[in-house]
């Protein structure tokens, strides 16, 4: 019976564990206006013809990151990747018809 127990709790332990660094991170409004001004200078500065950008109000990233999702210009859809420390784009998920990239900015991105 003993045994039972105290695997019971083992298992409790570990179970409790997983679930507490598996969280996902929870982001102030500074940080998330910040991350939005990042991704609208990096998306202003190596597309052509952004002349609006629009976020939604989600921000989750399955893996606990920052992620911002919104469109360019009322209908080509996005999804960014930003280091929440260094406020750098990560990556850039771009859905259909979205404006082309800068010739200039192609090899590598520009500043933003």
């Amino acid at each position: 019976m003993w045994k039972y127990l105290v695997l019971f709790i083992i298992v409790s332990i570990v179970l409790v564990g997983c679930n507490v660094n598996s969280t996902n991170q929870n982001y102030d409004e500074k940080a998330i206006d910040r991350a939005k001004d990042t991704v609208e200078s990096y998306l202003k500065n190596n597309y052509e013809n952004i002349n609006k950008v629009e976020f939604s109000d989600d921000t989750s990233d399955p893996m606990g990151g920052l992620m911002i999702r919104g469109t360019v210009n009322g209908e080509a859809g996005f999804s960014v990747s930003i280091d929440p420390e260094n406020y750098i784009v990560n990556s850039l998920a771009e859905k259909k018809d979205f404006p082309r990239r800068k010739k200039e900015c192609k090899e590598r991105s520009c500043d933003y």
